[in-house]
């Protein structure tokens, strides 16, 4: 009969063999010591592409990661074949700590986040003045994505030949986010990727809009050579073409230091895992004001103390309703 215990005999233990062979498993992980530095340009399937010094080397994440996924613009150890040749396959086995993240859900009610880019010092948010119509509670959603995940963000609004940008600008003013305004001509021949550039030198940005706004004729001519050399690499790698439209995907800049990351057409920007704690953080002249506000205090409800705060002369009455303004984004729909 088996015996339980202080003092059971090693005789009376039962071990599950190993159908793989003798050797006892373990918890024991390899510290990989010889892994090389790389970055992440675009995941497609389980497969990333990743950059190593000036090789384009396609890579799995190993095993022992385990449910921890690498996104695009994350700094990663690799090891295995980093020749970058044909067939090859490497694998990641440690993914850096972030800077920032730029998370979105499917909707206000899905609970599952998508991490779209990491890394990112910016973001981009790209619309149009009309054709098709600008739509504020997107931009307010992709704003407080950007705030909460640590992403200074800035507005380009195309288009400018089809209505003025005054109304949309006037919306916005009181949060003081730079912004660069251009026409169609513009985005064709040039002139809007060379007034855009200089907002996105020696830093990464990621690029957001919905379809038709003019986003990827913009990172195109940020992009072209490097964008055509690595979009067939990938391409060439994956089977899969039309890539930047259905993933995120990193590309050096043309006559600038800097990354941009282009992101597919976005039909919505659900806000499920933002917590309106964090907003408060991009707004550091209304902060020292919630020091008197009530314990989870939603900063939108009648004992806030920024009511007070702002009353009293500390801060502009319209950043305090640009707050409440993107606060109460994350209550309703983009086309409410």
């Amino acid at each position: 009969m088996r015996r339980y215990g202080k003092h059971t005999d090693a005789d009376d233990i039962r071990q599950r063999p190993n159908r793989k062979g003798s050797r006892p498993r373990t918890n024991i992980r390899p510290k990989h010591e010889d892994a090389i530095e790389g970055l992440v340009l675009t995941v497609d399937r389980g497969r990333l592409t990743c950059l190593v010094d000036d090789r384009i080397i396609l890579a799995m994440k190993a095993r022992e990661l385990g449910r921890k996924a690498a996104v695009v613009g994350d700094r990663v150890s690799l090891v295995g074949d980093l020749s970058g040749e044909k067939d090859t396959l490497a694998r990641i086995v440690r993914i850096g700590e972030r800077s920032s993240v730029l998370r979105r859900t499917a909707d206000d009610d899905d609970p599952y986040e998508r991490v779209v880019v990491a890394n990112a010092d910016q973001l981009a948010i790209v619309t149009a003045l009309a054709d098709p119509e600008p739509r504020p509670r997107l931009i307010d959603r992709c704003l407080v994505a950007a705030y909460d995940g640590g992403l200074e963000p800035f507005l380009v609004l195309t288009k400018s030949d089809l209505a003025p940008p005054s109304e949309l600008l006037e919306l916005y003013g009181a949060l003081d986010i730079p912004y660069v305004v251009v026409n169609r001509d513009e985005l064709y021949d040039g002139e809007a990727a060379d007034r855009v550039r200089t907002y996105l030198d020696g830093r990464v940005t990621a690029f957001v809009g919905h379809s038709g706004v003019g986003k990827t004729t913009l990172v195109n001519a940020l992009v072209p050579e490097e964008r055509r050399r690595i979009t067939g690499h990938v391409n060439a790698v994956t089977g899969r073409g039309r890539h930047t439209t259905t993933s995120a995907l990193a590309l050096p800049l043309d006559k600038a230091e800097g990354w941009v990351v282009d992101t597919p057409g976005v039909r919505s920007f659900g806000l499920a895992h933002i917590d309106p704690s964090r907003v408060i953080h991009a707004f550091p002249d209304l902060e020292p004001g919630t020091e008197e506000c009530p314990r989870a205090c939603s900063h939108d409800e009648p004992d806030c103390a920024l009511d007070a705060w702002v009353a009293d002369g500390h801060a502009d009455p319209a950043r305090l309703f640009s707050l409440r303004r993107l606060l109460a984004t994350r209550e309703r729909r983009e086309g409410d």
